[in-house]
């Protein structure tokens, strides 16, 4: 199954990257200049785990890399690049959606690696897991609205995505907090449910395979 899940994960980064080759050529030759710092940043976000390898001890499993690059690309590509964000009323909410629960994710791991480092000795009940990965992934969702707000205020970006009837963007601010705190509950409740069954989860799944590829984090 890891050797499925990182060929998954070239085959998926190399047609992203195909894509955003090929879209780089047109917004040159169109001059959108802005567009083209976009895509250029995402090519490098793509093939920083490659570029990285070789210098940072630290290893990734292939399941969590892909999941962050597919949420980049249809955040800031489609999203931003190919103005899904105003084709679509659903595309925002939909990534927050999905934010909540990759944050949610990120929580689960950080409160394994604490827990099983070799330095902290810490020994967590299912229900602190749970709630600390609830509280990260809204804590992160928070502070991302305060940074477009920032954004949209100095910079005169369009962050917010103010909807009709709602110039100040506050409407759009407050659904986006909704749905991030909505899909961070769903992960915490989820990865809660299985950890109280003594059972395995997909998320510990994943943070298992962290685990032993990145040995030197945890306890002997």
């Amino acid at each position: 199954m890891a050797g499925l899940a990182e060929r998954a994960h070239r085959v998926i980064v190399l047609a992203i990257q195909v894509v955003l080759g090929v879209e780089l050529v047109f917004l040159v030759r169109d001059q959108q200049w802005a567009n083209v710092l976009l895509v250029l940043a995402l090519l490098t976000i793509t093939l920083t785990p490659l570029l990285l390898r070789s210098r940072v001890s630290l290893r990734i499993p292939p399941e969590f890399q892909l999941l962050a690059v597919i949420f980049v690309f249809a955040a800031l590509f489609l999203g931003e690049v190919r103005s899904f964000y105003e084709r679509y009323w659903w595309w925002d909410i939909a990534l927050h959606a999905s934010s909540g629960l990759l944050l949610g994710i990120v929580g689960f791991l950080l409160v394994y690696v604490l827990n099983e480092s070799r330095n902290i000795d810490l020994q967590l009940r299912p229900g602190f897991v749970a709630l600390f990965a609830f509280l990260f992934a809204v804590t992160v969702g928070t502070l991302w609205e305060i940074l477009e707000f920032i954004s949209d205020q100095t910079l005169g970006t369009n962050m917010q995505k103010p909807m009709r009837g709602d110039p100040s963007g506050l409407t759009d601010t407050m659904w986006d907090l909704i749905v991030d705190t909505l899909g961070a509950l769903v992960i915490s409740l989820f990865g809660w449910w299985y950890m109280s069954r003594d059972e395995d989860s997909f998320i510990e799944k994943w943070i298992r395979k962290f685990m032993e590829k990145n040995p030197s984090l945890f306890r002997d």
